[in-house]
């Protein structure tokens, strides 16, 4: 992690150290002092609750792949550049992060590759085009001293002969696919940012749950084509993303399996959005035998979702951004009340500095050593 422009003023010696937040018009810091101390007690805050609620990075042992949907990355203007030093220190937490959302401009997305340092890279995808796109990509941020990307990158788009038998023509946004290698392991993972809402169908439109059904229907449809004539990469098959998927969307669900996926037991059901009250991020594998995911104690497969909001932008420091708040509120009059204030912060405010979604992960187990041994025995 590239922490240098956190050094106080004192320490920055012209012409040696490379800061990211610097004015373009006047050259100075855009982090005062007070900001400076703020940030740092921020990360060392999120660092403790990185290491009470994610397991660490073991050399040949496992790999920690995260999904994050990071709100319109690339197009909010307004992130304080410590919301960028608490993003990239929640990837760094990680081998393996896809991102769903990255719109057309990459400039917040360099600005995390340049914290996070030279050790990390990313793949991503072209926008795609259309209203219904959203000018939204895919991208994947990994750490290359832990993961190789195995080569395999593309998108997923629907043949004309799958399509006509269902009312839409491709997935709003069109999912990627990746390929990673570590350790003994193999595996593709296949992006996904699913039709939104839950709208009934009504005036000719159809519902919103139809929609989301159709889209999961063709990817499934592609997937299992291209299984059956053997142009996958590899068989560890995960699917990814932010679904948008209600809880009572269990047909869906049900379509995943009947396919031979399995969600992550360490995710199933726990809501993974900022208001706490949806399961939207989940994470769907089809594995061969030898691909396991680490298991706990109760020997459950290990998974999470990661609640930044108990560690930094919490409740408790509210307070701490009224000014930030007035300054870039469009009509900063109507915030005249601490019930206004709090409603702005946690329904707006925090949520345009990091996301409306929270980070979900698992863990995998890269060395199959003892079993392909055992193997060999038997």
């Amino acid at each position: 992690m590239w922490y240098n422009d956190l050094r106080p003023n004192e320490r920055l010696i012209p012409n040696k150290y490379s800061l990211i937040f610097i004015d373009p018009e006047t050259g100075e810091q855009r982090m005062s002092d007070a900001d400076k101390k703020r940030t740092i007690n921020g990360l060392l805050n999120l660092k403790k609750g990185i290491l009470s609620d994610i397991p660490r990075k073991k050399v040949d042992d496992n790999i920690l792949l995260a999904s994050w949907n990071i709100k319109e990355f690339g197009h909010l203007k307004k992130r304080l550049p410590e919301a960028y030093f608490y993003i990239a220190e929640i990837i760094n937490s990680f081998d393996i992060v896809a991102v769903q959302e990255i719109k057309s401009s990459l400039d917040d997305l360099e600005i995390v590759m340049k914290i996070l340092g030279s050790d990390w890279s990313y793949v991503i995808t072209d926008i795609t085009e259309g209203s219904s796109g959203n000018k939204e990509r895919f991208g994947y941020v990994f750490d290359t001293r832990r993961v190789k990307h195995s080569g395999l990158s593309g998108e997923i788009v629907i043949p004309p002969e799958l399509f006509e038998e269902h009312g839409i023509r491709q997935l709003k946004r069109t999912p990627s696919i990746i390929g990673f290698e570590a350790g003994w392991k193999k595996f593709s993972i296949v992006s996904v940012h699913l039709h939104p809402g839950e709208d009934g169908a009504e005036d000719g439109k159809r519902s919103d749950h139809d929609i989301r059904k159709n889209e999961v229907e063709l990817l499934i449809s592609v997937l299992n084509q291209k299984k059956n004539q053997g142009k996958l990469w590899n068989e560890n098959l995960v699917i990814l993303g932010d679904t948008n998927l209600f809880e009572e969307d269990t047909d869906i669900v049900d379509l995943f399996s009947d396919s031979g996926f399995k969600e992550s037991q360490g995710l199933a059901g726990k809501v993974t959005n900022t208001s706490l009250n949806r399961i939207y991020d989940r994470i769907f594998l089809q594995l061969d035998k030898f691909f396991k995911l680490m298991v706990d104690k109760n020997d459950v497969e290990k998974g999470g979702v990661f609640h930044i909001y108990d560690y930094v932008f919490s409740a408790e420091q509210r307070f701490e951004y009224h000014q930030e708040m007035l300054e870039q509120k469009d009509y900063p009059n109507t915030l005249d009340s601490d019930e206004k204030f709090n409603k702005y912060f946690h329904h707006f405010w925090k949520r345009n500095q990091i996301s409306d979604h929270l980070p979900v992960w698992i863990e995998i187990d890269i060395d199959s050593s003892p079993n392909f041994l055992k193997g060999l025995i038997s």
